[in-house]
């Protein structure tokens, strides 16, 4: 089968900085996958490469084959690291947004990650705390039967509670046969979710591994493999 991302070369490079430099990656289908590193590592380059939001200075990106384009639109699910919904909806106003917009988008499955997150359809964006409104975006990427979800820092700026609502959701809805790259610097808060993690410094990989072979061959979790490679 073909893997659902392949880099080759992989550079964008900005006016005053590089955001990625020759990144070489192969991800399979069905994994969890962790794209680590402190802020400007190129985390979100990447993830936007893959979006078709940026173009790469030199070297290729697949999703599933496709260049970036018409062609992979409907294989992505993204969740961006800002809100991107307007306050005066309502979230059943978003669900039918979705459900209108992308074939794949699964409406009972939306209404049943409402209800356990005890969220009412009815209530207005303006109205929720940011740990909510979090969960409303997040419900609406993982509502979707999509090849490769891109989640841009999905929990960095809620409460260790929300952290886990919104970590316990992603496992229990993702399509089985699609993964998940979820790009956070929050570390130990991800770890026993992931199959494998990418190490981003400085818009270089520096590792991409298992989690099972960091903990078999380095002896060591994740967090302190990370806490070593970036010296934090």
């Amino acid at each position: 089968m073909e893997p659902i991302l392949e880099c080759k070369n992989l550079k964008k490079l900005y006016t005053a900085c590089t955001g990625l430099q020759d990144v070489n990656l192969t991800l399979e289908r069905g994994k969890i996958i962790g794209l680590l590193g402190p802020n400007g590592s190129g985390k979100t380059t990447l993830i936007k490469l893959i979006n078709n939001l940026l173009v790469p200075t030199s070297g290729t990106i697949k999703i599933g084959g496709y260049k970036p384009g018409l062609e992979t639109k409907s294989m992505i699910s993204y969740l961006p690291d800002r809100t991107y919904l307007n306050n005066w909806m309502r979230i059943s106003d978003c669900l039918n947004y979705f459900s209108d917009f992308y074939s794949d988008f699964d409406l009972n499955k939306a209404h049943d990650m409402l209800k356990r997150l005890n969220l009412d359809p009815s209530s207005r964006l303006k109205t929720l705390s940011k740990g909510n409104k979090e969960k409303v975006q997040l419900i609406l990427v993982m509502s979707r039967q999509a090849d490769l979800y891109c989640l841009d820092e999905p929990i960095g700026g809620v409460d260790p509670a929300s952290r886990d609502y919104i970590l316990e959701t992603i496992l229990s809805n993702y399509n089985e046969n699609g993964t998940v790259l979820i790009s956070t610097h929050l570390i130990a808060d991800i770890e026993n979710v992931l199959d494998e993690v990418i190490f981003l410094k400085n818009g270089c990989v520096m590792v991409h591994s298992s989690v099972d072979d960091i903990r078999m061959k380095e002896g060591k979790s994740v967090d302190s493999l990370f806490r070593e490679v970036f010296r934090c």
